[in-house]
């Protein structure tokens, strides 16, 4: 059942570097196949059902979730996985991992937990990740988290490239890394100076392309940007171009979907070509080999690359900081900041488990604790929580 032929930089499950508690092999299943899916069958998983990803989702029903997101972008990472005849099984897990992490309400509540965690070593979605599937995720008689391979894990932390080293890129080596990361490496090491696999690079480049594309999709859906708008962006233009040459006079809804498919099919296409290329130059002769470049082996090329910041930029301004957008950023600021007060100053009021696990804890320590249950909270559960004990 697992002997698709790899590429020789190809992540082989048989080879894995193991998990922190030793595990008997599935007759049935892979190693990265395990990891797969106790992911999807996590109550982390589950939850990003109802986590936004720029909206609220019951302001329609239609807007992308983390959930619809990240489906999107494990299927994306399948396909660059298989074109680059790579391990399709860690490249979906790595990428069905990547947003468990993330609080309600997006980023918005992202940037307010971490704003009241300052004191208390901050908040980082990647990090809370890495808690959720070697910590919070109670499950299992042996231990706690999901017990996933290195090459999960090391693809959850790393997928954006080494955290520390020569390797990391300019605008980045100001991050301080996240203590839990810090903690972790130190009983399982997950070598943070190098890159993760090619598997993880491709999840990496499957979010950036069904983040661009799908978010172009709903901004319009909601009416924040038209067409039109789209046009100021040459890539965007040279794709609306065509759709116009090939359908004149297509109604809007089709039009829109006739774009998000160009660019994801534009953006995956080069991102098999210049893949290839690097490939091709570096000839690694293993996963380490990919571990130790110097630039990551998946990668979209530099006119690729621009357009994609292009893109990130217009739907910055134009969407993330749009005027109906930001009184829904204000209010979940307001509900995660007045949790957080509320839960901090008397943790009783939290559900018995958190209460319980708070009782012990110094300042430090209690604080952690409202974090991570204000970060595993819906949307909807937030804005319960919020009108029981905010009014």
């Amino acid at each position: 059942m697992h002997d698709k032929p790899l590429a020789p930089y190809g992540a082989d499950w048989r080879r894995s570097r193991g998990r922190m508690f030793a595990e008997k092999t599935s007759p049935t299943r892979g190693d990265f196949q395990r990891d797969r899916d106790r992911l999807i069958h996590s109550t982390a998983f589950r939850r990003l059902a109802h986590k936004t990803q720029v909206f609220i989702p019951f302001e329609g029903d239609h807007f992308r979730t983390r959930l619809t997101h990240t489906i999107e972008v494990a299927q994306i990472a399948r396909a660059l996985a298989r074109g680059l005849t790579l391990d399709e099984d860690l490249a979906e897990a790595t990428a069905l991992a990547h947003d468990l992490g993330h609080t309600c309400f997006g980023h918005a509540g992202e940037e307010v937990l971490d704003a009241c965690m300052a004191a208390y070593g901050g908040f980082d979605h990647n990090a809370h990740a890495l808690r959720i599937v070697t910590c919070l995720e109670r499950r299992y008689a042996g231990w706690d988290g999901l017990n996933l391979c290195y090459e999960t894990l090391e693809g959850l932390v790393k997928h954006n490239g080494p955290l520390r080293g020569r390797f990391v890129p300019v605008g980045r080596r100001k991050r301080k890394i996240h203590r839990h990361i810090i903690e972790f490496d130190r009983i399982f090491p997950l070598d943070l100076e190098l890159f993760a696999s090619a598997e993880a690079q491709c999840a990496a480049l499957a979010d950036d392309i069904a983040y661009n594309a799908h978010d172009i999709d709903d901004g319009l859906r909601a009416g924040l940007f038209s067409l039109d708008d789209l046009r100021r962006i040459p890539f965007l233009d040279m794709l609306l171009a065509e759709i116009d040459t090939l359908h004149p006079g297509l109604e809007q809804v089709r039009a829109i979907h006739e774009l998000v498919r160009r660019i994801i099919t534009r953006f995956v296409e080069d991102a098999f070509a210049e893949s290839a290329r690097r490939l091709r130059m570096v000839a690694p002769k293993s996963i380490d080999d990919v571990r130790r470049c110097e630039l990551p082996v998946v990668a979209f090329s530099d006119n690729m690359e621009r357009a994609q910041k292009e893109i990130k930029d217009f739907l910055f301004t134009r969407m993330y900081r749009h005027a109906a957008v930001l009184p829904v950023w204000r209010n979940a600021e307001k509900i995660v900041r007045g949790l957080f007060e509320k839960f901090f100053a008397d943790p009783e009021t939290m559900p018995e488990e958190w209460a319980q696990a708070a009782r012990p804890c110094d300042e430090a320590g209690r604080a952690r604790v409202v974090s991570d249950y204000i970060a595993g909270m819906t949307d909807r559960y937030a804005l319960t929580q919020a009108e029981q004990w905010l009014g």
